[in-house]
C-alpha cells in the first residue's frame, strides 16, 4: 500500500510505539467506532442530524490520513488531515453524548489515540 522505505527512513519521535503496536490497536479502535454508532443509531431521539453529520466527517477524515502520510508521503497535509479529524471526533462525542452517553463514552479511547497519533504525526514532521 505505501512505501516502507520511505516511512522506514524517517526519524520517529519520541514515544513512537512500535509498528506491530498499530493493527490490534486501530483493530479494537474500529470495533468501539462501530458500536459507539450502533448504540447511538438505536437510541430514539429527535434531531440526531448533526451527529450522523460529524460522524461521517470524521470517518472520512480517518480514512484520508493513511493515503496523505503514506501514499503522499505528505506530513503536513496528514497533520492537517489529523486536527480536523481531533476536531470532528470533539464534535461526534459532543453530538453522540445528547443522544446516548454510552456511545460517547465509548469514542473517548479512540479520540485520546487520534491525539496521539497528531503527536507523532507533528513529530514525523518537525524531525524529517
Amino acid at each position: 500500500m505505501y512505501n516502507s522505505i520511505w516511512y522506514e527512513n524517517l526519524v520517529k519521535p519520541q514515544f513512537a510505539p512500535p509498528d506491530w503496536v498499530f493493527a490490534p490497536v486501530w483493530t479494537f479502535l474500529y470495533i468501539t467506532i462501530f458500536v459507539s454508532f450502533v448504540l447511538f443509531k438505536v437510541k430514539p431521539a429527535y434531531n440526531k442530524t448533526l451527529g450522523y453529520i460529524f460522524f461521517c466527517i470524521q470517518m472520512l477524515l480517518n480514512i484520508i490520513w493513511s493515503p496523505a502520510f503514506f501514499v503522499l508521503k505528505n506530513p503536513l497535509l496528514a497533520l492537517f488531515i489529523v486536527v480536523l479529524l481531533d476536531v470532528f471526533i470533539i464534535l461526534t462525542i459532543y453530538r453522540f453524548y445528547r443522544v446516548s452517553k454510552i456511545s460517547a463514552i465509548v469514542l473517548i479511547p479512540y479520540l485520546l489515540w487520534t491525539l496521539f497519533a497528531t503527536y507523532l504525526n507533528l513529530g514525523y514532521l518537525v524531525l524529517n
